[in-house]
């Protein structure tokens, strides 16, 4: 052996010793992680197809607060630079048509969202608008010379308007007159409402180009710049349905000039997302369901013609489908229409001709897109995440392949993760008790002992319109790397399976639903890893609701969480704001009585055995605290082990990062007081 080679070798033991202390320098994730991790969003394609801007968000400990910035990576692959850097969020990054200028949203000078463009030749940002309210969304002219955004209505009485140096005003009573009077982080609502401004690049000069007692959201410029498509609600009563429809109204229009939108859409359904194909004949839009059907229909992309006049009948291009749909993007050629796919626990990236037929998946296998965007020339650029990984920029590369290979764009969590012993997670399928097939999700701990049974957690996803998917779950790798099994189904009300699967649990919740969840757990004791003698079970929202059905139905699981959770259906009619849904699936509390008894969970809560940490924000519109606060009085009056946390100002998602944290750390907790023996305590000393 040469000397070379000896030294080769002598090299390779060094490394192989290496090895286990490297793997050993990883170690498992804990609640003050949500400070180290970041969260990618909103990619968005240059013109010239060479970058692509996206956001990152992180959660600032000292601050006590979310920061949001701006990045931009090259589309070929490089490093990725950061564009801004302020405290505030920025948000929202569009490019003007030219490449030269990237708008964006923020509060950095006051309060309220404003537009700023920052100068690609170099410079600061320069801030665009001034107006009194929040702008919430922007979209450039083809041009590049003018915006349209959608401007909240001034608030007259709201403190930020006030003169600086103005006596504090006294508070006014708040008087209502609408049907939905409420919106969780909106407040009580009045007559302050959404509209499409248009604003001038070079002049900063602005136009209210819709008015009226509506909403107007979404806006799209045509190809020509002469119109925008928006998404309204303009029927006698909009707080009485959620049929949004798809208008047209010229660039140049002006409140009070007699110009009225004009209907493109005119289906009893949701109808949003209007997109223009690139010759200006066509409007892509997403289809809403049956409103009989209320959230449990999947949607569909749909285009409709866009001149006046011509046969307005819309092409339902995935109808068959029977799955919900995102984001609908004429190709640049317009000879079809990508979009994103809801299905079976993941999310893809699909397309389907313009002129109808066979929908091709482009990006495909066990993942979550979440976002995509598209470039001049076809260049796609998607936002996609795995349960290893959160969601990352790529690119898609290729042509011929259904399922095309992605290049890894962005970075944002690989250093960190390197030194994180990452929870392995796999798909199963259980069989509820009716022989229903229900998916499934195991997450175990990554030290898990072979063989070994676990202590395990029956996690429940909100909604109930909703699903778990192959998407990163910062939850379930909490609760793995603490030694705990997590298993999360996707029971019957589901989405992702199927208008049928979804709608089985119309007015009847708590049965199939609690059914099919529990057939998860029975799967997993089967399996040989969880342990039927140490089960927690838990979840926010709706999951927090089946979590209160399940622990008024079995005592087999030993420690619950319930988190803005409802309990007495009668108590949320009018106290929270979904007056449209509760009417529609049902009926009226006074004319059903009966119905909205037994569906409620508080009415059999003698039956719950279960320690149950029951949580809610204060703010809460959409699960109000109330809820919360009734099932703890009722747990505690009977005598259970329960405990009531109210997170101040929070409304139904968290915000604050200090309670982020918090609220894991009790899941915890909780869960170890509960599933977890005590440490045997120490001889005692003989004296």
């Amino acid at each position: 052996m040469t000397l070379r080679s000896r030294l080769a070798v002598a090299m390779l033991f060094v490394l192989l010793a290496a090895l286990p202390a490297a793997a050993a320098a990883k170690r498992l994730l804990t609640p003050d992680d949500v400070y180290n991790l970041r969260s990618v969003a909103d990619p968005q394609v240059s013109p010239d197809g060479r970058f692509v801007a996206y956001t990152v968000t992180r959660l600032d400990a000292k601050e006590d607060a979310a920061d949001t910035d701006v990045w931009m990576v090259p589309f070929g692959g490089g490093e990725a630079v950061r564009l801004t850097a302020s405290p505030k969020r920025e948000t929202a990054p569009r490019w003007s048509p030219d490449g030269r200028y990237l708008a964006f949203l923020s509060g950095r000078e006051g309060k309220k969202a404003q537009v700023w463009l920052l100068d690609r030749q170099g410079g600061e940002a320069v801030r665009l608008t001034d107006y009194k309210a929040d702008i919430e969304e922007l979209a450039w002219s083809p041009d590049g010379k003018r915006l349209a955004l959608v401007v909240d209505d001034v608030d007259p009485d709201d403190p930020d308007n006030q003169p600086e140096g103005a006596e504090k005003a006294r508070p006014k009573p708040i008087v209502l007159d609408r049907r939905q009077f409420k919106r969780d982080e909106e407040g009580y609502l009045r007559e302050f409402r959404k509209h499409i401004h248009v604003v001038d690049v070079a002049t900063k000069e602005s136009a209210q180009i819709t008015s009226g007692p509506y909403d107007d959201g979404e806006p799209a410029w045509s190809p020509d710049g002469r119109s925008i498509a928006f998404t309204s609600n303009r029927t006698a009563d909009p707080d009485a349905n959620q049929n949004t429809d798809i208008f047209v109204i010229p660039a140049d229009s002006a409140p009070g000039a007699g110009v009225k939108p004009r209907a493109v859409t005119t289906s009893p359904g949701a109808d949003s997302a209007p997109a223009w194909s690139p010759d200006g004949k066509w409007i892509a839009y997403l289809a809403g369901c049956d409103p009989k059907d209320l959230w449990y229909g999947p949607n569909a992309v749909g285009i409709v013609p866009a001149a006046p006049g011509a046969d307005a009948t819309p092409r339902l291009l995935t109808a068959a489908l029977d799955r919900n749909v995102e984001s609908p993007r004429f190709t640049p050629d317009g000879a079809a229409v990508l979009f994103l796919l809801e299905e079976g626990g993941n999310r893809h990236l699909a397309r389907v001709p313009a002129a109808g037929g066979k929908v091709e998946r482009l990006v495909a296998g066990e993942r979550d897109v979440a976002a995509f965007d598209l470039g001049p020339r076809g260049e796609i650029a998607v936002l996609e995440g795995q349960p290893d990984r959160p969601n990352e920029v790529s690119a898609v590369a290729g042509a011929a392949a259904s399922d095309r290979p992605l290049r890894r764009l962005s970075h944002t969590n690989d250093a960190f993760l390197a030194g994180i012993r990452v929870a392995p997670v796999e798909r199963f399928r259980a069989k509820s008790a009716d022989g229903t097939a229900i998916d499934a999700f195991l997450t175990r701990p990554p030290d898990a002992p072979a063989g070994a049974r676990l202590p395990t957690i029956l996690r429940i996803h909100g909604g109930p319109a909703s699903q778990f998917s192959t998407a990163w779950s910062l939850e379930w790798q909490l609760l793995a790397a603490h030694g705990y099994a997590v298993v999360a189904a996707n029971p019957r009300g589901s989405t992702g399976y199927g208008r049928d699967f979804s709608r089985a649990i119309w007015a009847d919740w708590g049965n199939k639903d609690f059914q099919d969840v529990m057939a998860a757990v029975d799967g997993a004791i089967a399996m040989g890893v969880a342990d039927p003698d140490r089960l927690g079970v838990g979840g926010w929202s709706y999951g927090g609701i089946l979590t209160d059905y399940v622990i008024t139905q079995t005592g087999r699981f030993k420690a619950a969480t319930s988190g803005a959770s409802e309990t007495d259906y009668f108590a949320d009619y009018g106290t929270d704001h979904y007056q449209y849904e509760w009417e529609t699936e049902l009926g009226l509390p006074w004319q059903h009585p009966d119905l909205w008894l037994r569906l409620s969970p508080f009415f059999r809560v003698d039956k719950v055995t279960t320690p149950t940490l029951v949580l809610g924000g204060s703010d809460d519109l959409n699960v109000p605290v109330l809820n919360s606060e009734q099932l703890y009085q009722a747990l505690k009056r009977l005598g259970r082990d329960t405990e009531l946390v109210v997170y101040p100002g929070e409304t139904h998602g968290l915000r604050r990062p200090s309670f982020i944290k918090d609220r894991f750390e009790r899941y915890l907790d909780w869960y170890d007081r509960h599933l977890k023996p005590a440490p045997a305590a120490a001889p005692a000393k003989a004296k």
